[in-house]
């Protein structure tokens, strides 16, 4: 997949709650989804979605680094020492990965289409 997560954070006062993304190969991001779900154990994830956040039209090159923040923010990118974060904003005013029986689940996207005609 041309999109891992890296990490999800719960977030705090200090650290608002987000989910970190490495780009492994260069794609375009709107191929892309996050959700989170509940789990069962450690192999084994709910098939209940509870949000999901697809991902804005954005060209990422391998090496480059996502955050996808839970709220509310104007999507940007910045170089920070050499490498390209970017920074996308899901919009919710509540956080998402809020327990320890969440998880983080990275769509990748191959194929849609639209209903109407």
């Amino acid at each position: 997949m041309d999109l891992r997560i890296r990490n999800v954070v719960n977030g705090s006062a200090s650290a608002p709650e987000h989910a970190i993304l490495d780009v492994a190969n260069d794609t375009f991001t709107q191929f892309f989804g996050l959700a989170d779900t509940s789990y069962r154990g450690a192999d084994k994830v709910s098939n209940k979605l509870r949000h999901f956040f697809w991902m804005p039209t954005k060209k990422v090159h391998k090496g480059d680094v996502i955050f996808v923040w839970t709220g509310v923010g104007k999507d940007n990118s910045v170089v920070v020492n050499g490498v390209n974060v970017h920074h996308f904003y899901w919009g919710l005013a509540s956080k998402v990965w809020n327990n320890t029986g969440d998880a983080a689940v990275l769509f990748q996207i191959q194929e849609w289409m639209s209903t109407k005609t």
